[in-house]
């Protein structure tokens, strides 16, 4: 199993100024080197708490780039219908030759009405607009003289500079909630899979890991390449009370910022979006308890989380594991306390 961080800001102006967020991120992400993490991961939101101090992954991944030299960078994920191609695809291949090969590219449909209102995209089109940016991206990298036609772009013929240092290009990561065809389509195209078991039913997870697994064996891409990101909330102490008291309350912090973001769903509906109206509902029904007796947060004390782990590779396999430190906005020494312990005294077991 492989171990990262995943950056999820739940902040805004009143909880903590942007730039001292930056600073705290940035000094977490460099600890994750100094402790022997994987990767470090961001999203792409906007305007919300829930995750708007991350409206572009690629600036904050490039100021890790700077400050690191071996762990993974990963975008968790870019939302292509926001961007042009030709603009999200250069800027992802500077990334790529910032950090000498370490990116990964995680792309994502995006889920939240207001974003797609500020943008002046229809919500119907996200799926279409997603498949484009992503495939259109991937062929400005492996080709030159690319000649791009569709029903949102058109373009070419044009040879991307910088050429991305992975050849022919970074490795690329599909970003699914609740949708088994996403999964099935990401198999069959042989990338890797972004999912945050949290918000499904374990078996449900399980349906969808087996299709994305099936569909990429099937498709007769190499073995072992089907990758798999799991997203967690995750806070650790050697006291298992505190470990739960805290946890519970930045669990609440983090579900508050997201009821707010999420509100538009009270009164939108879309055919690319099927039940999403409950959205809402969902959220304010959240159980902290529940979800530590259904291992879908990783709190507790060390050997507490070691025992959650393995029953998650149980479930779902050998995967890997971005653990959310900074939801819900716990202080940094919180964030590095946990980075820590879970180093120190969990990964050990899982390598």
């Amino acid at each position: 199993m492989e171990f990262g961080i995943n950056f999820f800001p739940t902040v805004g102006p009143d909880d903590k100024p942007a730039d001292q967020y930056f600073d705290e991120a940035l000094r977490l992400a460099e600890l994750a080197e100094e402790l022997g993490y994987d990767h470090v991961k961001t999203v792409e939101h906007y305007f919300f708490e829930y995750g708007g101090y991350s409206p572009d992954p690629v600036t904050f991944l490039a100021a890790v780039a700077a400050r690191t030299s071996r762990v993974k960078l990963v975008t968790g994920a870019v939302i292509p219908a926001f961007t042009h191609p030709v603009k999200l695809a250069g800027k992802l291949a500077m990334l790529d030759n910032i950090s000498h090969g370490r990116l990964q590219v995680g792309f994502g449909r995006a889920f939240l009405p207001d974003e797609f209102d500020a943008f002046q995209l229809p919500m119907d089109e996200s799926r279409p607009r997603f498949l484009d940016g992503l495939r259109a991206c991937q062929k400005l990298w492996a080709e030159e003289n690319v000649v791009w036609d569709s029903e949102f772009h058109s373009f070419g013929p044009v040879t991307l500079l910088p050429r991305p240092y992975q050849r022919p290009h970074p490795r690329i990561l599909v970003a699914a909630a609740i949708t088994p065809s996403s999964c099935e389509q990401a198999g069959r195209d042989g990338h890797g899979l972004l999912l945050v078991p949290s918000i499904s039913k374990r078996e449900k997870v399980q349906e969808m890991l087996t299709l994305y697994r099936k569909a990429y064996a099937e498709a007769g891409h190499p073995a072992g390449g089907d990758e798999v990101h799991l997203s967690y909330g995750c806070y650790l102490s050697e006291d298992p009370a505190e470990a739960r008291t805290k946890g519970r309350e930045y669990a609440r912090r983090t579900n508050a910022v997201m009821v707010d973001a999420v509100a538009a769903w009270g009164t939108r509906r879309s055919e690319g979006y099927a039940g999403y109206e409950s959205i809402v509902d969902k959220i304010n029904k959240a159980d902290f308890d529940k979800s530590l007796t259904e291992n879908k947060t990783l709190v507790g004390s060390p050997e507490e989380v070691t025992g959650r782990l393995r029953t998650i590779r149980e479930w779902f396999g050998d995967v890997t594991i971005s653990l959310q430190l900074i939801s819900g906005n716990p202080t940094y020494e919180e964030s590095a306390r946990s980075a820590r312990l879970f180093a120190e005294q969990v990964m050990p077991n899982f390598r």
